[in-house]
């Protein structure tokens, strides 16, 4: 079950709450310095430090020509290092959700249902969203999340097992394009999203949201990456080419 889908998109943006990161570690992140970016975070020795070492070690691993399961370990132990020293940080969670979907990705679905992570990712999202009810990265996963549910098991299954549903997550990302109009990472993951689940029923909704992607602003380097990935998705959209457009989405998406 592919229950979590682009999630690894929401890290372009995300900034974690609790004590602020130095310009200077700011500045690492945002020029794509992630194995220095990891470093400085662990050194500041706390939950938002933690939390930012996990942003920094997935956006290095979506980066990558290939998947990375190690890189993604060290992730969820950051991320779960963030979360047990400050149980509240909404942005730990969501990176733990995306660890655990990256995850899923690479292990295959049987393996992932059979170590819970579809229970575990939705679990965390929820308690994010509990702490920040407008966290955009929040919502825009748990629209992923439940998005991606419906898609793997159908409408039924979804709905009795993890009370998912489209609708849902259709009404979560409204409300994070609502809580944040202009940001092109939940605009893109939504693209992506839509895609996987039918890009055909939705290939008006998927031009405009990667359009969106393409014509925004991002002053970070893994903002820029996700830019070029956004045309590149845009052209074969385009194009009608669905073969190869599914083909660069699942690359992108982090899948082997």
């Amino acid at each position: 079950m592919r229950y979590i889908l682009a999630l690894a998109i929401l890290l372009a943006g995300a900034a974690s709450a609790g004590a602020e990161p130095s310009a200077a570690d700011s500045q690492l992140y945002a020029e794509g310095k992630y194995d220095e970016a990891i470093r400085a975070g662990l050194a500041r020795n706390d939950a938002a430090g933690f939390s930012d070492a996990a942003r920094a070690a997935l956006s290095q691993e979506a980066s990558l020509d290939q998947p990375c399961l190690e890189c993604l370990k060290k992730a969820e132990g950051y991320a779960r290092r963030a979360i047990a020293a400050d149980p509240k940080l909404p942005d730990a969670r969501v990176y733990l959700a995306v660890s655990l979907g990256l995850k899923a990705h690479i292990e295959g679905s049987i393996l992932a249902r059979l170590k819970g992570y579809p229970g575990e990712a939705k679990e965390t999202l929820d308690a994010a969203l509990a702490a920040d009810p407008n966290n955009v990265w929040a919502l825009a996963a748990l629209g992923g999340w439940n998005i991606a549910i419906v898609r793997g098991g159908g409408k039924v299954l979804a709905r009795l097992l993890y009370g998912a549903s489209l609708r849902i997550g259709l009404d979560h990302f409204a409300a994070a394009f609502k809580a944040a109009p202009d940001n092109i990472i939940v605009r893109y993951q939504y693209a992506l999203t839509l895609s996987e689940y039918d890009a055909e029923r939705f290939h008006p909704e998927i031009e405009a949201a990667l359009t969106h992607v393409v014509n925004g602003t991002t002053d970070t380097a893994y903002g820029s990456l996700l830019q070029k990935r956004a045309a590149d998705l845009l052209d074969l959209h385009k194009k009608g080419d669905a073969d190869a457009y599914a083909a660069r989405m699942r690359k992108y998406e982090g899948y082997p």
